[in-house]
């Protein structure tokens, strides 16, 4: 009696983690793992903003996982920098000099440039957005 109520315990513990490692080979064979993709927007970005400090220089990378989204971002890019140059011109320097300034500032970049891809291919296609370099003086 004992050995078939351990014999039951011990098949109770072994179905889920067969299952679960069946479930796990059917994601790695559904899905090949994404590759990151980025678009360095260059020459740096120099504009001025408003308030006490006079300007900020950066310098920025976008991402995506896919080769078509890329070229369309490459295409793109001067309208990027445009939409880029406008939103950042507009921020108050000393708003934007710390890390949580900073922060909000690259979410809104990056809602700008999605807005931007969204109007010209219909797609977001940025999944991300970097600074690589920053400067406010």
């Amino acid at each position: 009696m004992r050995l078939t109520h351990l014999l039951l315990i011990l098949s109770l513990f072994a179905v889920p983690i067969a299952h679960s490692a069946d479930d796990e080979k059917e994601k790695d064979e559904e899905e090949p793992p994404k590759v990151a993709l980025y678009h360095e927007l260059s020459p740096s970005l120099v504009m001025n903003v408003q308030g006490r400090a006079r300007y900020m220089r950066c310098d920025v990378q976008l991402m995506t996982y896919d080769e078509e989204k890329l070229a369309n971002i490459v295409l793109h890019a001067p309208a990027l920098r445009h939409a880029l140059l406008l939103l950042f011109s507009d921020q108050q320097g000393q708003d934007i000099k710390d890390n949580k300034g900073k922060e909000k500032l690259r979410k809104a970049a990056l809602k700008t440039v999605q807005e931007v891809m969204k109007k010209m291919t219909g797609d977001e296609a940025i999944v991300e957005f970097y600074f690589t370099a920053y400067f406010v003086e």
